[in-house]
């Protein structure tokens, strides 16, 4: 009987790294690593071992630990949203119904296991995978829900009002200001 995965994963780079000892340079492999349900749900890890089966299993391990949910709004994001991570720039914006992933590689793998179908999605800056891959990540979280705007907006309204008849009724009199002693030049 075959296990059932609760979620689908993607290999988004595996890289050789070294280091440098006494002996000789040690080898190593990097993996990073994007999950996801396809309904709302990613995670992303980066897992470092001398087998690459190793850094993989411990890169699923750490992306299952650092699950966001992703909010979706009729195929889409619910807003457009720009987002820096170190020299990664990615825009990503609401695309109609039809429209597809419209983005590159790093982001079009997380962007599809978040469950996302329509977005237009544009990355600036480095074209490093590792770090466009985060900055899809972090946008994603950074993702609010529509309902939200709306209660923040209803809750911001009451306060200005309140704020304004504040201002508008001064409270004390004016401190008079104290004259200074003059000095005479000889």
């Amino acid at each position: 009987m075959k296990e059932v995965k609760e979620f689908d994963e993607e290999v988004v780079q595996i890289d050789r790294v070294t280091r440098v000892v006494k002996g000789g340079r040690r080898l190593r492999f990097r993996a990073t690593v994007v999950i996801g349900n396809r309904k709302g749900k990613i995670g992303f890890g980066i897992g470092k071992s001398a087998e690459v089966a190793g850094a993989i299993q411990k890169a699923i391990a750490k992306a299952k630990k650092s699950l966001i949910i992703v909010p979706i709004f009729r195929d889409t994001i619910p807003h457009d949203i720009k987002v820096k991570y170190k020299a990664s720039r990615i825009l990503m914006m609401p695309a109609g119904e039809g429209t597809g992933i419209i983005a590159g590689g790093a982001v079009r793998k997380i962007v599809e296991l978040a469950g996302i179908k329509n977005i237009l999605s544009k990355s600036f800056g480095t074209n490093n995978r590792v770090s466009n891959t985060q900055a899809t990540y972090k946008a994603l979280g950074l993702l609010r829900k529509r309902t939200d705007y709306r209660k923040k907006a209803a809750v911001e309204e009451p306060k200005k009002e309140v704020v304004a008849q504040a201002v508008s009724k001064p409270v004390a009199k004016p401190m008079p200001v104290a004259k200074k002693p003059e000095v005479k030049k000889n």
